[in-house]
């Protein structure tokens, strides 16, 4: 291989999701692979890899596939921004700035939750050593 292209397993270690969520994401048509080989097997570049950390990363925050989907597609257009008018460019961008403020909320629930289980944990603790004596 020339080390432009990984296989799927390289791609799976590198990005700590399985081989079958990754063939998952290829059939929602969230990330293609680039190529495919004399033998038929998927190959990746490094933009397939960093497409499917931003769904790993969006994954665990309750984004949607096509909430994804959607974030990809404007990421996508704004980064080839080849003929994107001044209007169309704004969009994409806020766009964009919707989904990191709606990130930013999902983030500050997740803390809240995060909070109340570590109070949840200390209370069975303190339960368990009142009892354990």
């Amino acid at each position: 291989m020339d080390g432009k292209h990984m296989q799927i397993g390289e791609v799976a270690a590198r990005t700590e999701l399985s081989l079958r969520t990754i063939r998952h994401y290829e059939e929602t048509g969230l990330v293609v692979p680039s190529a495919r080989s004399q033998g038929g097997f998927r190959l990746y570049t490094e933009n397939d890899v960093a497409r499917l950390m931003v769904i790993r990363r969006m994954k665990p925050l309750g984004f949607t596939l096509d909430q994804m989907r959607d974030l990809l597609d404007a990421t996508d257009r704004l980064d080839t921004d080849g003929g994107l008018d001044g209007d169309e460019r704004h969009k994409l961008i806020e766009r964009v700035r919707a989904y990191e403020s709606d990130a930013q909320d999902r983030i500050t629930d997740l803390r809240v939750q995060l909070s109340r289980a570590e109070d949840f944990a200390a209370t069975l603790r303190l339960r368990i050593d009142a009892v354990d004596r």
